[in-house]
């Protein structure tokens, strides 16, 4: 079947009739010609396109099922002469290269194109100089496909970095996948290939078809690819963005406050489950408000960037620059996003630099050989994910990586990304047995180029970005995760406390009448509190794959377990560091979380039985961040040592734990928790004689939640420094000043 360029343009009048042929051109050498069909020529702009030989100018083309080709000079055509394999050549007498177009006839008809192979390198000197230094922040706009006007003609400049390839060649969905007619030309020892193809437009398929040095060819997505394909199918698509933001106040102000002494509680999301079948712009009209009511100050999506296989909930990416087809384009990302600043949102992505997942089509071995992932086999693949990991001492890969994070923030005003998987990155021998991994230079277990590599990361993040913040996901006790990186920390802004959440989700799961043993879990992690900047985090992890919900992780009846959940996010919402909580624990959804059904909102359905039950719950997570979001003590020095003491910290007998929370005046919050199923009445907490009088603000077990209503409805006076109060069952209280 004859292949024909759907997407090059008409020509803008009739064509005209062919004069007569040109002159015979020289021929090519038989090497370079063998090399050129064969898609392993590193300069086909030498051997293609109009190039000065004694006579004239010789003119070639290289369109594979042509029927004929004719140049067009000034208005008159000149037929070109087939030299067999879909080559075509002529001489036409004149001094210099003019201005020129080619008529391509096909079996189905003709179409009148620009030459790509008359066009200078459409990639300036400087962005291959900033490559070549791993110093390109702005990479994407160098790298992948991007839709411009180049000598004067509209079509695509398409770029990839591909350094040990033989040969790379643009197939599209116009060429029926064949990149034989459109090889692209090396640009040096930067390792980059180019070509400029006119006429393509926003919305063309394609890939690169490489040919590697031993010989094998083979088709690969865009690295750098801003637009993809829905999954199944794999390809890249050109894309540019036309949308108009609508967030320039929330932009402008978001950095007024260090996000350690700011107001930061998490609704975790994963956008395809969370109302399974809507779309980015479906989601913009329901999740903003959905957040708003609750009172959360910030949405953590799960990763959004493309990935090949749902299940993986977009932790195995193959698209870095891709926000996932299956919801819409990168525009209706940003129209989400873009909906949730104007509500007053944050927005954070997870960011997966970690590792990546093997498919033949995608990053691993690009070009042939590992490129993106080490060389070394020891070092290329994850022992727990079956995935490859990147190469954080190689300087492209690291630079893909580092403008990986600038894009998100940049192009789709991200105002966070949460590092997946961190310690996986920092330590050579994660996961890995005596003998598959070896020592750095100084025969540590540290992996010195991913440390450099998110120092990097993180401090061009913090200085493109205004406002942004990064938080790691790391499960060590490696020091300095939050510490600058000029002090020799990592950088990053917040890191979640995986301490806390074990040692709390233990506590808890234990009945009550055991939970005396497991005290100090519920009082450990103020021992290392401050010493990084920490997000407490309930999870999508918590809540998947045999570890139960967060109410059925509860002991006792139906009554305790939602009692205990009460109780529990009282404590967690008062405890130093910020909050993170996912979708379905708002309002204590008993079944574990799937990505193919979501959020179980039956539950809060009328006509359900249990529906109070679970609405109790969600009422009491809107006013803890309601109250959260007035009250200062509980943010504003959540890194501050002195913006906290302990009132009951030995209180084990009683299962009763109390904390004083000051804001930046000195004004404090007293939080107390009993994880008790009894009421203690008058129970002495010795405050002190700050404060005239306590009024209780927040009660766990408040009837409006599902509780017994035991409480503390008047203002109490302390007395000789002691307060007494009453303490109901399986919950948590909070007291502020009261004004006399």
């Amino acid at each position: 079947m004859a292949l024909r360029d759907t997407s090059l343009p008409e020509p803008s009048g009739p064509v005209p009739p062919t004069p007569g042929a040109c002159g015979t051109a020289p021929p090519l050498d038989p090497t370079d010609r063998g090399r050129l069909l064969a898609g392993a020529h590193h300069d086909p702009h030498a051997l293609l396109g109009a190039h000065p030989v004694p006579g004239g100018i010789a003119f070639r083309a290289l369109r594979p099922f042509a029927r004929e080709v004719s140049v067009v000079v000034d208005g008159e055509r000149h037929g070109l002469v087939s030299e067999e394999d879909g080559l075509f050549s002529g001489v036409l007498p004149l001094a210099e290269i003019p201005a020129y177009t080619l008529v391509v006839t096909y079996e189905e008809g003709e179409r009148e194109t620009h030459d790509p192979y008359r066009f200078l390198p459409a990639l300036g000197e400087l962005d291959l100089h900033l490559i070549g230094e791993g110093r390109h922040e702005q990479l994407w706009q160098a790298l992948g496909a991007e839709p411009m006007t180049h000598e004067g003609v509209t079509g695509t400049r398409f770029t990839v970095w591909a350094p040990n390839a033989q040969g790379v060649r643009v197939a599209t969905d116009f060429n029926h996948w064949d990149g034989t007619a459109f090889p692209m030309r090396s640009l040096g020892s930067s390792g980059v290939w180019e070509l400029f193809l006119p006429g393509v437009c926003e919305g063309t398929r394609y890939k690169f078809e490489i040919h590697s040095r031993y010989g094998h060819r083979f088709l690969k997505a865009d690295p750098m690819a801003r637009a993809a394909e829905e999954p199944p199918n794999t390809a890249s698509v050109v894309t540019a963005t036309a949308y108009e933001w609508g967030d320039a106040e929330w932009m402008r102000t978001r950095a007024e406050t260090p996000v350690h002494e700011a107001p930061f509680s998490v609704y975790e999301v994963h956008l395809a489950s969370w109302r399974p079948g809507l779309s980015y712009r479906e989601l913009a009209e329901e999740l903003p408000a959905y957040v708003k009511d609750l009172g959360f100050t910030h949405v953590e999506l799960m990763p959004v960037a493309e990935h090949p296989y749902g299940p993986s909930w977009g932790y195995q990416v193959t698209g870095f620059y891709a926000p996932t087809a299956r919801l819409g384009s990168p525009d209706d990302f940003r129209y989400l996003v873009d909906a949730l600043h104007r509500a007053g949102i944050g927005v954070i992505m997870d960011w997966v630099p970690a590792h990546f997942p093997k498919d033949d089509w995608a990053l691993g071995r690009f070009d042939g050989d590992p490129l993106y992932e080490p060389g070394d086999s020891r070092r290329a693949e994850h022992p727990d994910w079956g995935t490859y990991t990147f190469d954080f001492a190689r300087t492209e890969v690291r630079n893909f990586l580092v403008a990986n994070a600038v894009y998100w923030c940049e192009e789709f005003h991200i105002d966070g990304l949460r590092v997946d998987a961190v310690a996986s990155m920092l330590y050579l021998d994660y996961s890995r047995d005596s003998g598959q991994w070896e020592p750095n230079q100084y025969g540590g277990r540290e992996d010195l180029a991913a440390m450099a590599f998110l120092q990097e990361m993180n401090a061009t993040v913090y200085r493109r970005c205004p406002g942004v913040v990064t938080i790691a996901e790391e499960s060590t006790a490696w020091g300095g995760v939050t510490r600058p990186t000029d002090t020799g920390g990592l950088g990053f802004g917040l890191k979640w406390n995986m301490g806390w959440m074990h040692d709390s989700l233990e506590y808890v799961a234990h009945e009550p009448v055991h939970r005396k043993y497991h005290h100090h879990e519920m009082t450990f992690s103020m021992v290392y509190a401050y010493s990084e900047n920490y997000c407490l985090p309930i999870s999508h992890d918590e809540v998947v794959h045999g570890k139960q919900a967060l109410v059925s992780k509860m002991p006792g009846d139906w009554w305790q377990r939602r009692a205990n959940v009460r109780a529990y996010l009282g404590f967690m919402w008062a405890h130093p560091g910020k909050q993170l909580l996912f979708m379905g624990q708002e309002f204590a959804q008993g079944a574990e979380w799937s990505e193919k059904q979501g959020p179980e909102w039956w539950l809060l359905d009328e006509g359900y039985h249990s529906a109070s039950d679970h609405r109790g719950i969600q009422d009491l997570v809107r006013e803890l961040n309601t109250r959260y979001g007035r009250t200062p003590a509980l943010w504003q020095r959540d890194t501050d040592p002195a913006g906290f003491r302990w009132v009951a910290v030995d209180a084990a007998e009683d299962n009763v734990f109390a904390f004083l929370r000051y804001d930046a005046e000195g004004t404090p919050l007293l939080a107390v928790s009993n994880f008790s199923p009894v009421v203690r009445h008058e129970y002495g907490l010795a405050v002190g004689d700050e404060v005239t009088a306590w009024q209780e603000v927040l009660n766990t077990d408040s009837e409006q939640y599902g509780g017994s209503g035991v409480g503390n409805p008047d203002p109490v006076k302390p007395e000789d420094g002691s307060l007494r109060i009453a303490l109901p069952p399986l919950a948590t209280v909070w007291l502020m000043p009261y004004a006399l």
